[in-house]
């Protein structure tokens, strides 16, 4: 069963998506929310503050947040995937649950199921644990396919559909989910369809030396994450992300995109390449990231800086590849290395 009662917060997210939608552009607040480096800066230095020594994890999470995807971690127990998710909700003040996937969860635990209301006579609906800004599915293969794919409608369509009826869900809606890469008995691996939905995939991997002492230090004390105050709102969130929607890309980025992209389904190492649902998912992501740089526009930096968490997961290495030991992020760094660009980019405004 979900970690939490599915009715906890059944109507903080969608009233949190509501005053966003209802603010528009008109209520922001200048030289704060509107600053989208300024809003990154203070959400980095936040979530930077609990996970240690994290700093690219930390970096890509909000890339994934402010483009609008979801993030899918694959690392042992106990690396901080789950502080990870909980600093993300506190910094941006948003409600988050957490479900731990098992072989006896229901679809219905996950998006809400309608239950008969004796005094009304009617059926009415009760919200599953997918009702939050920010869901963590622990160790998402763990459950059935049929309870994996309950999640699919919701991370693309930002609803569930319960007996014919949509029932929206609050914005911002980050998805993070968990496997743990070790111990697959027992398992049911995310079929290739499912890994494609997710933006990015990255590892969190063991702290260094340094990193770690400083966790037992501030630890052994009191947990940081009761002393996470709110950086910023939901509504802020929204706003930012429709302006990370604007920033400009030119056709000769946008080429070179896709010639990346391309290039994985020539390459003779991979048995499958990358769907054009990557190539969306890469542009979007190069978007948030050069907004976060304080830019108007995407240069080749953040579409090659991004290509590794945003393709590893959704090619497929051949036999040969394989036999060799040769990673699925090895053949996507050589690809970054040798496609070449059609033409540089012109800049707007006369920018290098």
């Amino acid at each position: 069963m979900p970690s939490s009662t599915p009715s906890a917060d059944r109507t903080a997210a969608p009233q949190r998506a509501t005053d966003a939608g209802a603010a528009g552009p008109t209520t922001a607040r200048p030289g704060r929310d509107d600053d989208i480096a300024g809003l990154a800066a203070r959400l980095r230095t936040a979530v930077c503050s609990v996970v240690q020594g994290k700093d690219s994890v930390v970096e890509t999470a909000l890339v994934v947040l402010l483009a609008g995807g979801h993030l899918l971690l694959e690392d042992v127990p106990g690396v901080g995937k789950t502080t990870l998710a909980k600093a993300l909700s506190r910094a941006i003040g948003a409600p988050m649950r957490r479900i731990q996937f098992t072989p006896d969860l229901l679809p219905s635990d996950i998006t809400g199921v309608n239950v008969y209301d004796r005094d009304s006579g009617e059926f009415v609906f009760r919200p599953g644990a997918i009702f939050a800004n920010v869901v963590v599915c622990d160790e998402i293969n763990r459950a059935s396919p049929k309870t994996q794919s309950a999640v699919l409608e919701a991370m693309e369509e930002s609803q569930v559909t319960i007996d014919g009826t949509t029932h929206p869900l609050g914005a911002p809606f980050l998805v993070i989910a968990t496997q743990n890469p070790l111990e697959m008995e027992g398992t049911y691996p995310l079929p290739e369809a499912q890994r494609d939905r997710f933006m990015a995939r990255v590892s969190m991997g063991y702290p260094d030396a340094a990193a770690e002492t400083a966790m037992l230090e501030d630890r052994g004390r009191v947990d940081p994450l009761e002393d996470l105050e709110p950086v910023t709102d939901a509504a802020a969130l929204v706003r930012a992300a429709h302006q990370v929607r604007g920033v400009h890309a030119s056709p000769a980025l946008r080429a070179y995109l896709v010639d990346l992209v391309a290039a994985t389904r020539m390459s003779p190492a991979l048995r499958l390449g990358a769907s054009p649902r990557a190539s969306l998912h890469l542009l979007r992501a190069a978007r948030a990231r050069a907004a976060m740089a304080g830019r108007d526009h995407v240069l080749p930096d953040d579409v090659t800086a991004l290509a590794g968490p945003i393709l590893t997961h959704r090619v497929l290495l051949s036999g040969e590849s394989r036999l060799a030991r040769v990673g699925a992020a090895d053949v996507i760094a050589d690809l970054v290395a040798t496609v070449p660009l059609r033409a540089h980019p012109r800049t707007p405004h006369g920018q290098a």
